[in-house]
């Protein structure tokens, strides 16, 4: 069932509240684009097969009468369609957000929905890359494109990906009025979340090389990244620039843009960084997450820990 044949099982009054809790979670919330997008999906689904399920458009009344069963309802269908515990667990949590606003807004007790659990799922650990992986990463690009500009400009990326932790997204969305890079980069991640992200001389020499070579003028609001033609630069791109090197150099499909900001992480917590600093740079909210990205690391130390510590034998 197609998008639009879905949204036409929801009542207009269910339609209407969820548009409202869409909108507030932008503009209030500074929920992305694409985070709006998955919540609209997964909700929209969960109302449509409770119409299916019960019979009959559910309007807000009825939505205040989920059971526990429904619940389990939805979950055994959703599961049985092929979505695995983990895509299951982030449709659950759009469903519950949504029902916790709605059940604020019209009075009634959401115990059914919010008490519903995810589905259990290992987490995969991320995997960085060893530090000579990531520096023959940055030597094969370096002489990878036919263009020197556009060599340079893929070697700026990464640095800023390795050398200062940022996102592909948050690299992408620097403008000209960024360069050149100052000792501290202001970057607004998820959310709008402000952070201060040091700026290392290496990256700081990559950016200065790329914007010397590149023939777009530069201009303070246009973006510091160009496509070939002068556009803005995708993230599809530098992916692709990584699949090839990574083919060169005999690398897994798991060196992405992505690792080299694990990366960043974790050679960061070996070289004797704080966890919690580390956090702050990667502008994380929660230390979990972080302790996500250097596990690998971590029980490495921990190893070296128990075999040195004078009380290790005791």
């Amino acid at each position: 069932m197609n998008a639009g044949a879905r949204n036409t099982l929801i009542s207009p009054a269910a339609r209407d509240a969820l548009q409202v809790w869409l909108a507030q979670q932008g503009a209030l919330n500074g929920a992305a684009e694409n985070t709006i997008t998955a919540y609209r999906g997964d909700v929209v689904d969960f109302l449509a097969f409770m119409t299916l399920h019960k019979g009959d458009s559910q309007g807000l009344g009825a939505l205040a009468r989920i059971s526990i069963s429904d619940m389990r309802a939805w979950m055994a269908q959703t599961r049985g369609s092929g979505v695995g515990p983990r895509s299951m667990a982030r449709k659950l949590s759009a469903v519950k957000a949504f029902y916790r606003w709605l059940a604020e807004r019209e009075g009634f007790e959401p115990t059914a929905v919010l008490s519903t659990r995810a589905p259990k799922f290992t987490r995969k650990l991320p995997r960085p890359l060893a530090v000579e992986a990531a520096h023959d990463m940055l030597d094969n690009v370096r002489t990878q494109a036919r263009r020197p500009w556009v060599a340079a400009r893929d070697v700026a990326v990464l640095t800023l990906l390795w050398g200062c932790g940022l996102r592909i997204s948050e690299a992408l969305a620097l403008k000209g009025t960024d360069a050149p890079l100052a000792q501290t980069l202001r970057i607004f991640g998820k959310g709008g979340k402000e952070r201060q992200v040091p700026v290392l001389p290496a990256a700081a020499a990559a950016i200065d090389h790329y914007l010397r070579l590149c023939p777009h003028p530069q201009r303070p609001e246009a973006p510091l990244f160009r496509a070939i033609r002068g556009g803005a630069l995708g993230p599809r791109a530098i992916s692709q620039v990584m699949a090839d090197a990574r083919m060169q150099l005999g690398l897994p499909a798991s060196a992405t843009p992505h690792a080299m900001r694990h990366s960043f992480a974790t050679h960061l917590l070996d070289a004797g960084g704080d966890l919690r600093a580390i956090q702050e740079l990667l502008g994380h909210a929660s230390l979990s997450t972080t302790q996500a990205y250097t596990a690998v690391d971590t029980a490495r130390l921990m190893e070296v820990y128990n075999r040195a510590h004078p009380k290790a034998d005791g």
